[in-house]
C-alpha cells in the first residue's frame, strides 16, 4: 500500500500530550503518548524546532533543530 493511499498521520495532534496514532499503524500499545510532546518541549525551551514528515515507504521522519550557540 502507498502512502498516498494510507491515512493521513495527524501532524500536529501527535505532539499533544497522551496522543498516540492509532495502535493499527504502530507495533506496540504500550506507552502513554508523552515521547513527542516531551522532544517538542525541550527543543522549544532551547529556542530550537522538531518537525515530523511522513515517508513514502510508511512513518515518520523526525526532524529536531537547535541553535549552535
Amino acid at each position: 500500500m502507498s502512502a498516498a493511499s494510507e491515512p493521513a498521520y495527524d501532524l500536529k495532534a501527535i505532539f499533544e500530550p497522551f496522543r498516540r496514532l492509532r495502535t493499527d499503524r504502530v507495533r506496540s500499545d504500550r506507552g502513554t503518548g508523552l515521547g513527542l510532546s516531551i522532544v517538542r518541549a525541550t527543543a522549544q525551551a532551547h529556542q530550537g524546532t522538531v518537525v515530523a514528515e511522513p515517508r513514502e515507504e510508511g512513518g515518520l521522519t523526525m526532524t529536531v533543530r537547535l541553535p549552535s550557540s
